[in-house]
């Protein structure tokens, strides 16, 4: 614990021009006298610490022993600075705002950061994060209760392997005991998450169906989608599929050709879809128009008047 606040105080001098010696107490909740011989012991191993006197003053450490900012490239010291940030705010992990410490002492202290990044998910609970990546660092398993796309509920028991953020969600990754297969679950869709007093050992022996030999994802029933876009809907639809082939017209219309892992059973890309309303329209495939206006009559049969 010693040589961790010794590390910690080296640190924040490095990132600071003058600290009290209370200052530095109430962070590491010890006493001015402590902090008194920590400081001795970190000149003692040669790091140049100054003394200043006065109502404002404390300790510092030279500017001339300070690293150069140059060495690491500052700006991209920056970057990483903002997206651990909100790491930092999702998982709450003082490891990861101790990194933080270090870097600043490298960064530029721009007062308005030219990136910024927010990975919080209103929809998740950070508890249940923290919880995940507690039973990925000690290998212990997870069960909770999961809704599948079909709002079917099963109990699942995880080997929690790698926690996933894309499509504006949080998965989690793992060894599903249940299916006996490496699987991926919502978080969204994850309700009573506990960790059970049960540790495992990686499935060496066990191909993740995610993956080929080489690492790549499986392309394999990956259809083309093509939507017609009106003017009013752009926006909406840029929102959400940015990243597709996109053709624009005369009449200020779009045309868009989107590769879905099979559209015929993804009921994500439905929801999307319909929630653009008349602002678009399914070109190809021909079964995803079916699908779609079957859904359309099903709603519309809840609003009809008895």
């Amino acid at each position: 614990m010693k040589v961790e606040r010794l590390i910690s105080i080296i640190y924040k001098l490095l990132n600071h021009e003058v600290l009290s010696a209370s200052t530095l107490a109430n962070e590491f909740q010890v006493s001015q006298r402590t902090i008194y011989r920590d400081i001795d012991a970190i000149c003692s191993a040669g790091i140049p610490v100054i003394a200043y006197q006065g109502q404002n003053g404390g300790y510092g450490i030279i500017d001339g022993y300070k690293m150069d900012k140059s060495l690491l490239g500052s700006h991209d010291v920056d970057s990483l600075i903002t997206v651990l940030t909100s790491l930092s705010s999702v998982f709450e992990d003082e490891n990861v705002q101790g990194t933080i410490e270090r870097l600043q002492t490298v960064g530029t202290k721009q007062q308005v950061p030219s990136l910024l990044v927010d990975l919080e998910n209103k929809r998740s609970e950070p508890e249940a994060l923290n919880f995940l990546r507690t039973g990925i660092k000690c290998k212990q398993v997870v069960r909770f209760d999961y809704f599948n796309r079909k709002s079917e509920r099963t109990t699942r028991d995880v080997e929690p392997i790698q926690i996933q953020y894309k499509y504006r969600n949080w998965y989690i990754h793992g060894y599903c005991r249940t299916r006996q297969m490496y699987r991926e679950f919502r978080l969204s869709r994850m309700v009573n998450l506990i960790l059970l007093q049960e540790f495992f050992q990686p499935h060496n022996n066990v191909l993740n169906p995610n993956e080929h030999e080489n690492g790549n994802l499986i392309q394999t029933d990956t259809m083309n989608v093509v939507i017609k876009v009106e003017p009013e809907a752009l926006s909406m639809v840029l929102d959400q599929f940015q990243q597709a082939e996109k053709e624009f017209h005369f009449d200020g219309s779009m045309t868009m050709n989107l590769p879905v892992y099979k559209p015929l059973q993804a009921q994500w890309l439905w929801s999307i879809l319909l929630s653009f309303g008349s602002g678009a329209e399914v070109l190809e495939p021909f079964e995803l128009r079916d699908i779609l206006k079957e859904q359309l009559i099903k709603t519309l049969k809840r609003y009809e008047e008895v």
